[in-house]
């Protein structure tokens, strides 16, 4: 299996430098910027809610942008569903969230979700919200599903950009969120000191590792991690270890404990 892959891998490798050499006698259409989102594979995200609820019965979804570079303003940016021929405007909250409607024409024109601001400036996320939650803590089964469905719906954008349709061969929302290499990361509201779990009478630490996006981030990587200037905010929860139920609540401490 191994080494079929490798044959794979180096073929498909060869098989898009032929395709380069050859560009001058090819017309290619023009395509989206690979960081604008598909409005289909959303749609498919938001049907993989439906399916996997039981991980979050009471909870709501919605999708949120948030800053991936120095001086990104989110304050007053719109989004849009454009297609061929549909274009869709899309409200976003204060909080920089927002549901998308269905539209069969979109489905069909396979449209994307643009941002006013330059796509390379924001990064994506799942919001899976269970109510009635204690104050400043997240439920394990909330941020399973949020994995789930954010992967799904093709919200990851922390690849570089030149391996990132190959990535996507090998790419599933089960082997992500389910794998203890998964490394989907997850944003807490302000920089971090520490985590906890709480599952009934038992509760632990997420280690330093699991903070910081694994603390193995140098200059030249970060750039390519959508944790660019969400990096004090980032951590891995044990979403893949099933020894924590999904009622485990994960307590946050922050750097900047407010008053």
């Amino acid at each position: 299996m191994k080494s079929g892959l490798t044959i794979f891998l180096a073929a498909a490798l060869l098989a898009g430098g032929a395709a380069a050499q050859s560009a001058s006698s090819v017309t290619v259409a023009a395509t989206r910027d690979p960081v604008d989102k598909s409005y289909r594979k959303m749609m498919a995200g938001m049907d993989l809610f439906e399916r996997r609820h039981a991980l979050a019965p009471q909870a709501t979804l919605r999708f949120q942008l948030l800053p991936r570079l120095p001086g990104t303003q989110l304050d007053g940016i719109t989004l849009r569903v454009a297609g061929d021929t549909v274009s869709l405007p899309v409200v976003v909250g204060p909080d920089h969230s927002f549901t998308l409607e269905r539209n069969q024409r979109a489905l069909q024109e396979d449209a994307a979700v643009i941002a006013s601001s330059k796509a390379s400036t924001l990064t994506w996320r799942v919001q899976v919200r269970s109510p009635n939650l204690p104050d400043g803590m997240r439920r394990l089964g909330d941020l399973r599903l949020e994995c789930l469905v954010g992967v799904e719906a093709g919200l990851l954008s922390n690849n570089a950009h030149l391996f990132a349709w190959l990535d996507q061969l090998f790419t599933s929302a089960d082997s992500v969120c389910n794998a203890a290499d998964g490394n989907y990361l997850f944003f807490a509201e302000r920089p971090l000191a520490g985590v906890t779990l709480f599952d009934g009478n038992r509760s632990a630490n997420l280690p330093l590792t699991a903070l910081y996006a694994g603390g193995a981030q140098s200059p030249a990587s970060l750039r390519f991690c959508d944790c660019e200037v969400l990096l004090e905010r980032s951590y891995y929860a044990p979403i893949w270890d099933r020894s924590w139920s999904d009622e485990t609540l994960l307590s946050f401490k922050h750097q900047d404990p407010e008053e």
